[in-house]
């Protein structure tokens, strides 16, 4: 089967199962992530793992490919502001997966078009394409079921249940906020730039500023028991060979304005989560996580 791109813009069989692994794979990186969570390592130690590898890995093929670094001044701007902001989503959307159901958490983060929207009009004056005015409120909808914003699926009542829910509802739609205005900035500013380059330089600034935050912490908050080590080995190492994938495998089988598939990761999440860490949601909470994950893929695979 040829994995080149297809003259009629349509996926091949390889690009769309591809796309589903990279999804796949990020969903059990979060699940993994739990994993080491409830063992005691720290969001910020997790970062720093899963950053790190990744930036050796992606500089590793920066080597392989001979990928010339010319940077302009403003590209230097533009990629520390990138790789900070990154970093600030990073370690909150960790930090929301370590409280809430790994899938409420990356259902809440999944709102991040809308935030790419709001902040291309704030930054670049840009008006919003009238089908992200007509999905916002269906993807607010979603959202709103999926978080039983009432409380009546948890039988907690409004008050009781943003009580437990609310810092890492708070954390996670922080995380989506700043990938937001990452990938605004990315747009505009970083033009002509090997993506590559850009993942590279971004893993390395959020993996510095992860360890940053684990000297403030005191150090490194390692596992405590084998369940620990492996889920910290299984985020650094699905963390890491998605975006492999994405940057080496993806260009090649042409599968650009496509890759909204992978917005598809909290459903394989919810799965994961209730096989291996035994989180379920309420069924009414589903209904509102699958409106949200239709939502994002119609605002990425409609053109024009």
């Amino acid at each position: 089967m040829s994995a080149s791109p297809s003259p009629t813009g349509a996926l091949s069989t390889s690009a769309f199962a591809t796309l589903l692994l990279i999804a796949l794979m990020m969903g059990a990186n979060h699940v993994a992530a739990r994993l080491a969570f409830d063992d005691g390592v720290s969001v910020a130690t997790a970062v720093v793992f899963r950053s790190g590898v990744t930036a050796l890995v992606v500089g590793s093929l920066l080597l392989i490919y001979r990928v010339p670094v010319r940077l302009q001044p403003h590209h230097r701007k533009a990629l520390l502001a990138i790789g900070l902001l990154v970093g600030v989503q990073s370690l909150c959307l960790y930090a929301s997966v370590a409280r809430l159901p790994v899938a409420l958490a990356l259902l809440a983060f999944n709102t991040y078009p809308l935030w790419t929207a709001l902040w291309a009009r704030v930054v670049y004056g840009q008006r919003p394409q009238p089908r992200v005015l007509r999905a916002m409120p269906v993807m607010l909808l979603g959202l709103a079921l999926a978080l039983d914003v009432s409380g009546a699926a948890s039988g907690l009542g409004a008050s009781g249940h943003w009580a437990q829910i609310g810092v890492g509802v708070a954390f996670a739609l922080t995380a989506a906020a700043t990938f937001g205005l990452a990938l605004v900035i990315t747009q505009h500013e970083t033009e002509g730039l090997d993506g590559r380059l850009r993942t590279a330089t971004t893993m390395t600034i959020v993996g510095l500023m992860a360890l940053i935050a684990c000297g403030v912490q005191g150090g490194l908050a390692l596992p405590q028991a084998a369940v620990g080590w492996w889920g910290l080995f299984g985020l650094t190492l699905l963390y890491g060979t998605a975006f492999t994938i994405m940057f080496t495998v993806l260009p090649k089988l042409g599968v650009v304005g496509n890759s909204a598939i992978m917005n598809i990761e909290p459903i394989f999440a919810l799965v994961l989560a209730w096989a291996i860490l035994g989180q379920s949601i309420a069924a009414v909470q589903v209904a509102g996580g699958l409106l949200v994950v239709a939502t994002v893929m119609w605002l990425g695979l409609r053109r024009g």
